[in-house]
């Protein structure tokens, strides 16, 4: 990895027409019995990947500890179209020009899948660092696993369900916090600490033959626990099994006797659009009795038919449980005032009523993302 990274490098530089010098140097960086860090991925904002420069100095002062020295190695690109990306990478070439860690830092550009294949045979560490719930997958890191590196990422994507400590290292709390900046200090936080206080200290504890033990027993535990779990088998086997079947049965009833179910969606569809707006919530009431809230919402339809929308109660998830769903039901007093009970464990202000679009055949909210919420 090391050296074809130097030598990647050099043509860069040449290419940028820097001093012989410098490309020469170029290709004498990095050793290999360092620790070395690997981040490589499209430079987006919601995959913060200057969340690590959040305080240069105390990243420098990591890089450069005489005694226990780390390197990083950087590939990225950012969409032509992407202003906000391309700034992240120039503060990255900013930071590496601009201070001692030259010597301790390569950022290679024009990322592609042949540059990724040889930095996740080399990477010690596989740094990942997106805004949950952003990441899609994760598949970088997946490839570390047989090659022996060990996870550092974002509780998100396949890391979320993978991560165990003895298998790697974790960020954030395995919630959702928007992109408030509170939050990113205090995920960038934690990444120097686990750097700082875990990471580096475990990969240079070495014992009297200069093995790292508790460094390869948690590399074999990695390997042995996750490579057969995460592969490019099962990505396939899933997304036929959960969407590509699924899809086409969809498309084949779609399409039986000439169309009608089609015909019908698209009915449902122009009678929403015609009438969703002129919908509004009339009286709420909630009552609470043995245990339980009882919701009453009165919703005038303004003509749309009851069977076309579903009435429910709802309230977000806590510690990462789904959210709260209760479907109402007309009461049979009064067809357009609805009712149901859900568990007073939780307050009554925690719920509210809404109305969503409802048809057996329609996949929702992808085909009719409205919601009118209960004020």
């Amino acid at each position: 990895m090391i050296e074809y990274a130097r030598e990647r490098l050099s043509r860069e530089l040449t290419a940028s027409g820097v001093p012989h010098e410098a490309v020469e140097n170029a290709k004498r960086m990095f050793d290999p019995d360092v620790l070395t860090l690997g981040f490589a991925r499209r430079f987006a904002t919601y995959k913060r990947p200057n969340l690590l420069l959040s305080d240069p100095q105390r990243l420098l002062r990591i890089l450069t500890n005489a005694q226990r020295p780390v390197q990083l190695m950087i590939a990225g690109k950012a969409h032509p179209a992407d202003e906000l990306g391309q700034a992240l990478i120039r503060q990255w070439v900013q930071f590496i020009r601009s201070t001692a860690a030259r010597q301790h830092v390569i950022f290679l550009s024009d990322y592609d899948m042949l540059l990724t294949e040889r930095l996740v045979q080399g990477a010690d560490v596989w740094l990942n660092t997106p805004r949950r719930p952003w990441e899609a997958s994760g598949t970088s890191g997946m490839k570390v696993l047989v090659n022996g590196g060990i996870n550092l990422s974002e509780l998100d994507g396949w890391w979320a369900e993978a991560y165990t400590p003895e298998v790697g290292w974790a960020l954030g709390d395995g919630r959702e916090h928007g992109d408030d900046p509170r939050w990113d200090a205090i995920e960038a936080d934690q990444l120097y600490q686990l750097l700082e206080r875990e990471v580096v200290p475990e990969f240079y504890d070495r014992d009297a033959d200069g093995i790292p033990r508790a460094w390869v027993k948690r590399m074999k535990e990695s390997m042995a626990q996750l490579t057969a779990r995460f592969s490019a088998s099962r990505t396939v086997r899933e997304y036929t099994d959960r969407y590509y079947v699924p899809a086409a049965k969809a498309f084949t009833a779609r399409t039986r006797d000439s169309g009608a179910c089609a015909e019908r969606i698209a009915a449902w569809r122009r009678e929403l659009a015609k009438n969703w707006s002129g919908m509004s919530f009339g009286e709420v009431k909630v009552t609470t009795d043995n245990g339980r809230h009882r919701f009453e919402a009165q919703l005038h339809l303004n003509g749309l038919a009851p069977e076309a929308v579903c009435v429910e109660i709802y309230a977000e998830g806590i510690g990462g449980q789904p959210p709260v769903r209760e479907e109402m039901r007309p009461t049979p007093q009064q067809e357009f005032v609805y009712s149901a009970q859900v568990s007073a464990a939780r307050p009554a202000s925690q719920y509210t009523v809404r109305v969503v679009p409802k048809q057996a055949d329609a996949v929702i909210p992808l085909e009719a993302p409205e919601i009118l919420w209960q004020h």
